[in-house]
């Protein structure tokens, strides 16, 4: 190929008038048949045939495998399907928010399961009191989410590092108390002791802020209050802090508590706080994200309403 053909291929970007054969490609990637693209689309599969091939000529390169009694998608015309179908659900996504300029509709909420367990659902209560026509959806994880390709409206995270290209809502800071059952605390002898901590087991989320942090919940506790633990005792880790916290709920050991998520257990008498005056305050913080664009009535709803709590729990 020479140099002109080439830049002439380069310079065949899609274009508006192109759109109904890539709906075209859209129908026969999907089905994997140009027979049932066509039968869908209400053409004849010659037609259907046709108007791929001539897309195919204009991008330049082939989209489907033609076998005897089936197509198969290339790599480039994956790659084609892919973006498509992710231009597709975002244009879904904003019909939809133009469409919900109420407060209605459903909202996809992430979070970490910690705060979703031990802050968030027990709170869910008063904002259905107050936006009963408005349907929630939460989906918890560790993971880093990319709110555009999972249609997830906002995500609700504790970390130093904020993630960039989202607009972010801090919501309250946290601090560091390590907790037991009261059994426990008395079996170990440990209220105002924090050197009998030597003959505990120690409990700590091993994910408390988005990255493998193993035991440095405890390992900051420790150096900030100049206490040495041993380097042989036992310690158990999760990968999430609400489990830590119900461990130590059930003797299993001491956990290293966030205030915020274990006030619940405290105020119950499940747990206790055997060093009260204790507490380190945390780099972290919890904060609310959503995509710059994404800021119709009802998610501006939910942002109000958060804030309200996280101001009433500090």
């Amino acid at each position: 190929m020479g140099s002109d053909e080439h830049y002439a291929l380069r310079r065949k970007l899609l274009s508006g008038y192109q759109l109904a054969r890539l709906h075209t490609f859209e129908a026969a990637a999907r089905h994997g048949s140009f027979a049932l693209a066509a039968e869908e689309l209400s053409l004849s599969p010659s037609a259907v045939s046709h108007r791929i091939g001539t897309l195919e000529e204009e991008l330049g390169f082939p989209l489907f495998q033609r076998f005897h009694r089936k197509v198969v998608l290339t790599a480039g015309g994956q790659r084609v399907f892919w973006a498509l179908k992710s231009s597709l659900e975002f244009i879904n996504q904003e019909v939809l928010e133009i469409r919900d300029q109420a407060l209605s509709g459903s909202l996809t909420i992430h979070s970490r399961p910690s705060i979703a367990q031990c802050w968030l659902v027990p709170r869910l209560a008063d904002f259905f009191r107050q936006h009963p026509l408005i349907e929630l959806n939460l989906l918890t994880g560790n993971e880093n989410i990319n709110l555009q390709g999972y249609g997830i409206d906002l995500t609700l995270n504790f970390d130093a590092r904020m993630p960039e290209r989202l607009t972010i809502h801090p919501l309250m800071d946290e601090y560091m108390v390590p907790v037991c059952s009261p059994d426990y605390a008395e079996e170990h002898g440990l209220l105002e002791s924090p050197d009998k901590l030597q003959h505990c087991r120690l409990l700590h989320d091993r994910r408390a802020w988005g990255h493998d942090t193993d035991s440095d919940e405890w390992r900051t506790w420790t150096q900030h209050w100049g206490l040495a633990l041993e380097a042989c005792q036992s310690h158990m880790g999760f990968d999430r802090a609400d489990l830590a916290i119900l461990a130590a709920t059930h003797h299993a050991g001491v956990a290293m508590g966030r205030k915020q998520l274990v006030s619940q257990g405290l105020a119950r008498g499940a747990l206790v706080m055997p060093f009260p005056a204790m507490t380190v305050r945390c780099e972290q913080r919890y904060y609310l994200a959503t995509l710059p664009h994404r800021q119709c009535p009802k998610i501006q709803a939910f942002i109000t309403w958060i804030k309200a709590q996280a101001e009433a729990a500090c």
